[in-house]
């Protein structure tokens, strides 16, 4: 009887690898990147002439308005909770983008510019579309 050779069994990975790597670039070109947290679909007024202030700075509180609804940086809040975050707000000078809908009714609009001035924020950017 003659001796049998033991041969491994090697799998071949490397189309694996090739895979795994196609899937990934595929993957990242197919993602939709977030700009910004954005709570709620706004209908912002247009200007003629604005400048970006405040875009791109994580340090500045966003609260979006709508017909029905408040966000602040991206959260849906009811209008108790917005008055305890602003004042729990320490430092006073911290920009504040305002992103108000063109639908608002004025008088919600007073309303959150009265909890600001409650709390000594004057720091306020009111951010419209191009």
């Amino acid at each position: 009887m003659s001796k049998r050779t033991r041969q491994e069994l090697n799998a071949d990975i490397t189309p694996l690898i090739d895979v795994v790597f196609l899937l990934l670039i595929f993957f990242m070109t197919s993602t939709v990147f977030k700009k910004s947290e954005v709570a709620l679909l706004l209908n912002l007024p247009k200007t003629e002439n604005s400048e970006g202030v405040g875009e791109g700075q994580n340090k500045n509180v966003i609260i979006e308005l709508s017909k029905d609804e408040i966000a602040i940086n991206g959260k849906k809040k009811k209008v108790e909770e917005m008055d305890a975050f602003l004042g729990a707000l320490k430092k006073k000078d911290t920009p504040i983008d305002l992103r108000v809908d063109k639908d608002v009714v004025y008088s919600r609009l007073v309303k959150v510019l009265d909890t600001l001035k409650k709390y000594n924020l004057a720091n306020l950017s009111l951010i419209t579309e191009k």
